[in-house]
C-alpha cells in the first residue's frame, strides 16, 4: 500500500490536472461557431455550437475594423478608445482560447489598474511610448508585491501573466497605439477602482474604511463619483 506522502502527492496532481482540464479545455472537434439559439445547436464547451453542417466560411471570418480606432468604445476619461474581439463580438472564436484588442492612447491616456480573470494578455507597441507593469501575488516572508514594469517603445513587446494586477500608461507626447492577444476567448476585465467604489450594491463603508486605511469621509466621495467603464 502506497504510504501516506505519496498518497497525498497522488491527490495534489489529480487536483491539478482536473483544474487545468477545466480551464478552457482542449476542443473535442474542428470548431465550435457560437450560436444563441440552443434549440438549434449542439453544446460542447463555452458557449452552445452552431450546427457543424450549418458553418460556413463568414463563421471565421469578421470585418472588424481594426485598422483604425472607429467604432471602438471612446473613454474620454482615461484617455482611450478600445476595441476588443472576443466570442461574444466573434462567434467564431468558441473554443479556440484567443481573443484580440486594440487600445489607442491620447497622450497621458491610461488604462487603470485591473486584472484579466481568464486570460493571461501579451501586448504589442506599434505606435508611441507606454509605461506597463504589472505586480506579483502572494508576497512571503513579509516581503512586498513586487512590480515588474517597462518603457516600451514601437516594436516592443510585454505579457502580463493571468489574473495579476497590471496597468498601461502612455508616458509620451504623442497618441499611442497598441495592440493585445488573449489566451482566452472572454478573457474578462476587473477594474480595481470600479469595483471597489462604484459596484452596485455598494460595499460596506465599514470594510472599505479598513481596507484601505482611508477616512470614511473619503470612501463617502470615493463613492458618490461616476466611475467610468474602466
Amino acid at each position: 500500500m502506497a504510504s501516506l506522502p505519496i498518497m497525498k502527492s497522488l491527490l495534489l496532481l489529480g487536483l491539478v490536472a482536473s483544474f487545468a482540464g477545466a480551464y478552457e479545455p482542449s476542443p473535442m472537434q474542428d470548431f465550435c461557431v457560437a450560436v444563441p439559439d440552443a434549440q438549434t445547436a449542439v453544446f460542447v464547451n463555452g458557449k452552445v455550437c452552431k450546427n457543424p453542417k450549418l458553418v460556413m466560411a463568414d463563421d471565421f471570418y469578421m470585418a472588424a475594423g481594426f485598422n483604425t480606432p472607429a467604432g471602438g468604445i471612446n473613454l474620454s476619461s482615461v484617455g482611450l478608445i478600445t476595441k476588443l474581439l472576443d466570442v461574444n463580438q466573434f462567434p467564431g472564436l468558441n473554443t479556440m482560447g484567443l481573443s484580440i484588442g486594440r487600445i489607442d492612447f491620447a497622450p497621458n491616456g491610461l488604462i487603470p489598474l485591473h486584472t484579466h480573470p481568464r486570460g493571461s494578455e501579451v501586448v504589442f507597441v506599434l505606435e508611441g511610448t507606454v509605461y506597463v507593469g504589472f505586480i506579483t501575488s502572494n508576497p512571503l516572508n513579509g516581503e512586498k508585491n513586487k512590480l515588474f514594469a517597462k518603457i516600451l517603445n514601437p516594436g516592443d513587446s510585454f505579457i502580463f501573466p493571468m489574473g495579476l494586477v497590471h496597468f498601461l500608461y502612455n508616458v509620451g507626447r504623442t497618441n499611442a497605439l497598441l495592440f493585445a492577444a488573449f489566451n482566452s476567448q472572454n478573457p474578462g476585465f476587473v477594474s480595481l477602482a470600479n469595483s471597489a467604489f462604484g459596484s452596485a450594491p455598494p460595499i460596506s463603508e465599514d470594510v472599505l474604511t479598513k481596507a484601505f486605511r482611508l477616512d470614511k469621509t473619503v470612501i463617502n466621495y470615493l463613492q458618490s463619483q461616476d466611475w467610468p467603464l474602466i
